[in-house]
């Protein structure tokens, strides 16, 4: 067995983070459809919550549409909101954020952020905060389609540069500027390896 091949059967669910709208820009949607499109071809679950709209919906149905398995989890209270989509291998209902959070974390080998708004910032920085923490791990990884987190880059650097982020405490991450990087990346490295830190926005 080859040394990929050994390290692909460690990265069995992957959570992908990302908007419940599309955006403005279609290279959004492009990059949801790739990832899905990645995961089903290495037989690599997704991970999600729930949704059928946007890239979170985006990204769903092109993993089945290629033959792949999907968990959606979804709080009661955005069923209504965020509309589940129905037709996944498995969609759990849980009672609030706390538990699907939690839920997802415990189902994944690792973490992948797309662009999407306020919840999708939110999670990435709760496992950002975990790995610094060393809570896990596990890789989490940003996919900086268009340069769309760069704001968001350059304000860790800044946390770094002004002392909130201190030498030795630096959450462990990787930027990827395409969405088909993804996959390969993480077949790479395994579930268990925390990958790369603040050093490559310097």
């Amino acid at each position: 067995m080859s040394q990929t091949s050994a390290l692909s059967e460690t990265i069995r669910s992957v959570c992908v983070y990302c908007g419940s709208g599309c955006g403005t820009n279609p290279r959004y949607v492009e990059a949801a459809r790739q990832l899905g499109k990645d995961l089903a071809g290495s037989n690599i679950r997704l991970t999600y919550g729930g949704g059928s709209n946007g890239l979170m919906g985006t990204v769903a149905r092109a993993v089945m549409e290629h033959g792949g398995a999907v968990t959606g989890i979804i709080p009661e209270s955005l069923v209504a909101i965020e509309k589940p989509y129905e037709d996944l291998n498995e969609l759990v209902v849980t009672r609030d954020l706390h538990e699907r959070k939690m839920l997802m974390f415990k189902r994944s080998d690792a973490f992948v952020a797309l662009p999407g708004g306020i919840g999708t910032l939110e999670e990435l920085v709760e496992q950002l905060t975990w790995v610094q923490l060393a809570h896990h791990q596990k890789p989490v990884v940003i996919v900086n389609t268009d340069d769309y987190w760069r704001q968001f880059l350059d304000l860790m650097e800044q946390m770094r540069a002004e002392g909130f982020i201190r030498e030795g405490l630096e959450p462990a991450f990787h930027v990827l500027e395409e969405a088909a990087s993804v996959v390969p990346f993480l077949l790479a490295h395994g579930s268990s390896q925390a990958v790369s830190s603040l050093d490559h926005l310097a």
